[in-house]
């Protein structure tokens, strides 16, 4: 029997979900409300890492051709101090691919592939229990009935509440993002204090990161432990880009001025206050719907989200592909597995979090000591 199958957004979690089924011969329809691929930047890098990002591309028959696009030497990592010395400088060895970066767009347009995206499709919200399946609800008033409806569709998802009353909570960190273009010609002091992957810079509840992406762009990042209305007092219009950096300038003031060249040099900043679900956020089962990605399990980004989040579509497509013939069992099954792998690392990422972005800087040190290889 061929199930009727909707996957709402194509990010990470959506598009391996429909990958891995299509390999399977299992249609899908991938429902996104972005109008086309390239409607909004697609965001900065991602490691993917063996045994989860990597694994479902595995799973999807697309390993190979992500070990040609990704970068291994991106996994270079420098750490300083706020006056500019280096206090580590980690480089990956020869061969090493334990988890190469890769750009998002880069990411999407291998798991898009030969997938049919229904773009432009913005989901209202979802029924369960309808009388033929799941009822989708769309933006422009159409709706369409599915046998099983899989929300992938990020931290304000639209399928959550059909299934779970939480709703994402402020973590107390801010970030606000920047940008470098063609920084080895442009700036070449910040290409060499960059390097081949990242820097970051620890102080008493902030930080400030870059990191490198293809193409000689930086995405750069000034992270706060702040009020969620740190700026309206006093009022700072986060579209001024000139106040905005005038404004971190500020809040960095006394580091290193090479270090505060990528606030300088950066393009407009946008604000990213960081949002997280409970560490161990679960549901009761509803036959037809499920969740993935930051749509069950929005955690600190730490390297694990979006990893995770792929998984999570592969092995739910594999379940549905290869599993028990009751569809409800499948998804029952994997749901379990899901909530135990993602409570562990959101217990991770929200210490590291809390370790990253305190009062004590040498705690961030201390956690890099013990995630990096000797």
């Amino acid at each position: 029997m061929r199930h009727r199958i909707a996957v709402v957004g194509s990010g990470p979690a959506g598009l391996a979900f429909a990958r891995v089924l299509h390999r399977h011969g299992h249609p899908v329809t991938v429902l996104e409300r972005d109008p086309s691929p390239d409607a909004r930047p697609p965001g900065g890098t991602l490691d993917l890492h063996e045994g989860l990002g990597q694994l479902a591309l595995d799973k999807a028959g697309l390993l190979p051709q992500f070990q040609e696009l990704s970068r291994p030497e991106g996994q270079a990592m420098r750490i300083l101090d706020t006056d500019g010395t280096v206090l580590r400088d980690w480089r990956p060895r020869p061969g090493d691919r334990a988890n190469p970066e890769i750009d998002r767009g880069q990411l999407r347009d291998l798991l898009l592939g030969p997938l049919d995206v229904q773009w432009g499709r913005g989901v209202k919200q979802v029924a369960p229990g309808a009388r033929d399946g799941v009822l989708v609800q769309f933006m422009d008033g159409r709706q369409e009935t599915f046998d099983l409806v899989v929300g992938a569709d990020g931290a304000w998802s639209r399928v959550r509440p059909a299934l779970s009353p939480v709703t994402p909570h402020y973590t107390g960190v801010t970030y606000l993002e920047t940008s470098l273009d063609d920084v080895d010609a442009r700036h070449p002091d910040l290409a060499r204090l960059i390097g081949d992957g990242s820097v970051a810079v620890y102080g008493a509840n902030r930080g400030l990161v870059a990191q490198r992406n293809s193409g000689g762009h930086v995405k750069v990042y000034a992270q706060l432990r702040a009020p969620l209305d740190w700026h309206t007092d006093p009022d700072l219009d986060l579209a001024d880009t000139e106040a905005v950096r005038s404004r971190l300038l500020a809040l960095f003031d006394g580091w290193a001025t090479p270090v505060l060249d990528l606030l300088r040099h950066g393009t407009a900043f946008v604000h990213r206050p960081l949002y997280v679900l409970p560490v161990s956020h679960t549901w009761d089962h509803v036959p037809g719907l499920t969740l993935l990605g930051d749509a069950a399990h929005l955690m600190p980004p730490l390297g694990a989200g979006a990893n995770l989040a792929m998984l999570d579509g592969a092995e739910l497509a594999e379940s549905i592909a290869t599993g028990p013939e009751d569809l409800d069992e499948a998804i029952r099954a994997f749901e379990e597995r899901m909530w135990a792998r993602a409570g562990r690392w959101a217990e991770i990422t929200t210490a590291g979090l809390e370790r990253l972005v305190s009062p004590d800087p040498a705690q961030a040190l201390a956690l890099f000591d013990h995630v990096q290889p000797s």
